[in-house]
This record gives structure tokens, C-alpha cells and sequence, in this order.
């Protein structure tokens, strides 16, 4: 039985007992009355002598233990029992007898004090009992919570077991599919990989043939602008013109070095030019090739000014020819319709077909139908194996999360179950405090800022007689300088899950109190008899 259970049997009893007085000497408890009768010397409870029962409470300290002054300040180190009857007996020390100050709700030990006190052991073991009577509910109401989490927290966990076991034979044919999967997966791919080789190749050498066609044009096309009396040869001379093809960079090709390019001969025709070519085709500078026109934005060009004050005509011309007058006339309207159309034509933007560029000319041409047909079952086949495949992870993925979550020490009943995966916050003046049973605890400051982790989970650490009242939780976030973070997380008695308190009693070690039905005992019957024995 609890000490809650047997203070609110005492209390009821007293509210429910008659008085009886047990005469005994002042300041000495129910409990050691046989070693104080007034017809026997007394001795001290620590043995250590034996004097006359006349010198008990006599105001001069005989024994070392302070017993045979209970009811005085004699001694330094006894103790005064107040009875403090109708609310709870208590000891206290006895240098404050008579000291003026009320200790005792009975008033018991300022009998010689002259000091004024009131008997209230009535009223305050009236407002413990209402206190123990809604404690006692409290415990009531959340045993009666408990019993309902533990049935569904057994619930709960043989249906996990029976989905993890489910599971685990849905893995196996799963297991089975990616592999074959994986296999037509892989007889797909072979036929692809090399049907794109094929393709590969292909374009390879036609790329190498239409390079082979364009080098060979630039070749004639060379010789024919070196061949500048176009007798069929390119001379040392001639091909001294071009010093970009100077070998040693000092801005001369000398004829010895013309005709070492020209492999020793005085002139080469166009077979042998093919020996010539490799050697200056990279330096070679065409004489065709001219800087690209700037071309002037459309919105730059300006339409022609028209001088009116101007004449077309001089106005003698016009006296000695009045009989082409009107030719003239008409010739200007025409002129001027010219200008006017060619004003119009040169203000409108020009459109120009975009010319294929290098990377246009070396991009791969599309998969033939065959080979594209190959691509796509291929890539069909990926597909579904990476579904089957990420279908597998997902399945992994819960079983371990179940198991995880099974493996856990949720209680002698498995009464915590219901805290697993679920979060509860404190709001402070400045911090918002976060408690993730079995997972973490954090604090985050009110006003915005960085999260700081107060601990992960680590054990349940209460007392041997039952370490489920305190959980612990360590390696937070380092302090400076100091250890890591760690809170230890108090459980108390309640019908509602809530964080109630937190606080740091020592430097980064935090204190959190939770209340929890998981925690409430079942309460005793309170139902005490009459007849039981009650000390006042």
C-alpha cells in the first residue's frame, strides 16, 4: 500500500474515530510509549545509562540521545513529536519548543511560551482529505484510462506482429519479382546496348566520310587559291605569300622553309599537294575568307530626308522644255515611288534561315525504327524493375520501423505504447519545450531561432522498485564549454498527457515533469473499519 493510500486511510479514520487520550510524557510519540512508564527508571533508547524516571522531561539533558527530553529545548539534539491530532503527526527538533513560534497545528509545543497560537490541525486535515479525496479520483479515473491504453496497446501489437509477419511473405515474392525483373530487365538491355553500338558506329563513320569529303574540298579549294598563275602547280613562292604558315613563328616563311612544307620540291601538283595539305591545314588563312559584315539594327536605319525647298529641276530647263513637262513630272512620282518602296523594304526586319552549326552537323541522327524499338522495351523493362525495386525498399523500410517500434520497452503491460511517435509541447515565457517519448526532447526559443536538442533517448531510469517513473534522455546539443544537454523527464499520476513544468537544476541538465494515465496505480479500498486504532 502507498503512502498516499495510507495517509487518506488515516485521515478518513480520524474524521471517523472518537478521541481517546493515551497519557504518556509530552513530545513523545504513540510508538514509544513502553519505554516511558512513570513506575520504572528510565532508560536511555541508546542504552547508555539509566536514571530515575523523575528527571524525564526535567529541563537538563541526562542522556547523549537527547530521549529523556522530549517535551523541552534541553537538549540539542532531540525531538519533539507533535500529535496534531485530526491532521498529520510530525517531529520537530527540540530548540523550538517554547520559542514563540507556532510549529505544532495542535499548539502542543509552545505550552510555556506565553506565545498565542490556534489549534488548526481540524482545519487543515479537512482540506488534506479534499486534496487525497481528488488525488484519490485522479488515480482512479487514470487507472481506469490505463486499463483501456494497455488492452489497446496489446491490440495494437499483435496486429503489428501479424502485419510484420504478413509482411515478411509478401517480401519474399517481392524478392522473387525483382529478381526476375531484374533479368528481363537485363536480357533487354543486352540487344539495346548493342543495337546502339551498331547505331553509334554508324554515325562515327559517316561523320568520319563527311569530314574526309570537307577536308578534301578545303584541300582543293587551297590549292587553288595558292595557284595564282593557275598553271596547275604551287610553287615555293607561291606558298611563301601566307607567313601564317611560318613554322618557327618569326613572322617570315623563308623558301627554305616553303620547301620543307613542300617536302624538298620547287613545286607540287595536286596529288602531291595531298602530302602538303596535312602540314598547314591547321595554320592555313583562305583569302576568301573576309570578316562577317556588321549589320546595322533595323531600328538604326534611317529613311532618306526629303529637302523640300529644293527643286528637281532648274527653272530654265523647265522654260525650254515646257513640252516634256509633264513627262518630267511623271518621271520624278516615279523616282520618288522607288524611294518610297525601298524606305519600306529596308525597315523591315530581315528574316534569315539559321545555318546549321558545328554542334547542328555532329548531333547523332534519331534511332531507326528497329533500334528505337529496342530502346523502348529496354526502358520499359528498367521501369518496371525500379518500381518492383523501390516497392521493395518502401516494404523494408515499414518492417523495420514495426520492428523498431516493437523492440521498445513500453512498460510492464505495454502501458506507454500510446506515447510512441507522438509529441507534447510546454510554452514558456521564452521557450517552447518539446517531448517526443522515446524519440527526443527540444527547446526552441519563443520569439524565433534555432531548434536545440535537450537529449535522444536513452533508458528508463527511475527507482529499482519501479524505474518507469523517470525517463532519461542524453547527448543534446554540447553546451559551451560544458557537457552535453540532458533531461530527465519526471512521470506522474494524471488522466491527461501533458508536459507540466520544466526547469534546469543543474547547468544544461533539465528537469520535465509529465503526467500520464500510464503511470497510475490501482487505488486501495479505502473503507477503514471503526475499530481500527488511531493515535491523537
Amino acid at each position: 500500500m502507498t503512502c498516499l493510500h495510507l495517509l487518506l486511510t488515516l485521515v478518513f479514520a480520524v474524521s471517523l474515530g472518537t478521541p481517546v487520550e493515551i497519557q504518556r510524557p509530552r513530545g513523545v510519540p504513540l510508538t514509544k510509549k513502553q519505554f516511558y512508564e512513570e513506575s520504572k527508571p528510565f532508560t536511555c533508547l541508546d542504552g547508555s545509562r539509566t536514571i530515575p524516571f523523575d528527571r524525564v522531561n526535567d529541563d537538563y539533558c541526562d542522556c547523549k540521545d537527547g530521549s529523556d527530553e522530549p517535551g523541552t529545548a534541553a537538549c540539542p539534539n532531540g525531538s519533539f513529536h507533535c500529535t496534531n491530532a485530526g491532521y498529520r503527526p510530525m517531529f520537530i527538533p527540540s530548540s523550538r519548543i517554547n520559542d514563540g513560534i507556532c510549529d505544532c497545528c495542535d499548539t502542543t509545543d509552545e505550552y510555556n511560551s506565553g506565545a498565542k497560537c490556534e489549534n488548526t490541525c481540524k482545519e487543515l486535515g479537512r482540506k488534506e482529505r479534499e486534496v487525497l479525496q481528488k488525488m484519490a479520483e485522479i488515480t482512479k479515473e487514470g487507472f481506469l484510462l490505463k486499463q483501456q491504453l494497455i488492452e489497446e496497446a496489446k491490440k495494437g501489437q499483435q496486429e503489428k506482429q501479424s502485419k510484420v509477419t504478413d509482411m515478411q511473405e509478401n517480401k519474399k515474392q517481392l524478392d522473387e519479382k525483382v529478381e526476375a525483373l531484374r533479368t528481363v530487365k537485363e536480357t533487354a538491355e543486352q540487344p539495346e546496348k548493342e543495337a546502339k553500338e551498331r547505331h553509334l558506329k554508324a554515325w562515327e563513320e559517316q561523320k568520319a566520310a563527311i569530314r574526309l569529303e570537307k577536308d578534301k574540298a578545303k584541300m582543293a579549294e587551297t590549292f587553288l587559291e595558292l595557284d595564282d598563275n593557275e598553271d596547275g602547280f604551287v610553287s615555293v613562292s607561291e606558298l611563301q605569300s601566307h607567313a601564317e604558315l611560318d613554322p618557327d613563328a618569326d613572322g617570315t616563311l623563308t623558301e627554305i622553309e616553303a620547301q620543307g612544307l613542300m617536302g624538298g620540291a620547287e613545286q607540287v601538283d595536286t596529288s602531291t599537294f595531298e602530302s602538303v595539305w596535312p602540314k598547314i591545314k591547321d595554320k592555313y588563312h583562305s583569302e576568301a575568307e573576309e570578316p562577317a559584315p556588321v549589320e546595322t539594327p533595323p531600328d538604326e536605319v534611317k529613311e532618306p530626308v526629303v529637302d523640300n525647298d529644293s527643286e528637281p529641276y532648274p527653272e530654265d530647263d523647265i522654260s525650254e522644255e515646257e513640252d516634256e513637262d509633264d513627262e518630267d513630272e511623271d518621271d520624278y512620282h516615279e523616282d520618288d515611288d522607288k524611294v518610297m518602296c525601298l524606305c519600306v523594304v529596308q525597315a523591315q526586319p530581315t528574316i534569315k534561315t539559321p545555318e546549321k552549326t558545328h554542334e547542328d552537323e555532329e548531333a547523332m541522327p534519331p534511332y531507326d525504327a528497329d533500334t528505337q524499338a529496342l530502346i523502348d522495351a529496354a526502358q520499359k523493362a528498367r521501369d518496371d524493375f525500379e518500381e518492383a525495386e523501390k516497392a521493395l525498399r518502401e516494404m523494408d523500410d515499414q518492417i523495420r520501423n514495426i520492428e523498431k517500434e516493437l523492440s521498445f520497452d513500453f512498460g510492464p503491460d505495454a502501458e506507454f505504447t500510446y506515447l510512441y511517435s507522438q509529441c507534447y509541447e510546454l510554452t514558456t515565457s521564452e521557450y517552447i519545450y518539446r517531448l517526443c517519448p522515446f524519440n527526443r526532447v527540444s527547446q526552441k526559443p519563443k520569439y524565433g531561432g534555432s531548434e536545440t536538442n535537450l537529449g535522444t533517448w536513452g533508458s528508463w531510469s527511475g527507482p529499482e522498485n519501479n524505474k518507469y517513473l523517470l525517463m532519461k534522455y542524453e547527448q543534446g546539443t554540447g553546451c559551451w564549454q560544458g557537457p552535453n544537454r540532458s533531461t530527465t523527464v519526471k512521470l506522474t499520476c494524471g488522466k491527461e498527457t501533458v508536459v507540466t513544468s520544466t526547469s534546469e537544476p543543474s547547468r544544461c541538465e533539465y528537469l520535465m515533469e509529465f503526467t500520464t494515465p500510464a503511470v497510475c496505480q490501482e487505488p486501495a479500498n479505502i473503507d477503514p473499519s471503526p475499530h481500527d486504532h488511531v493515535e491523537l
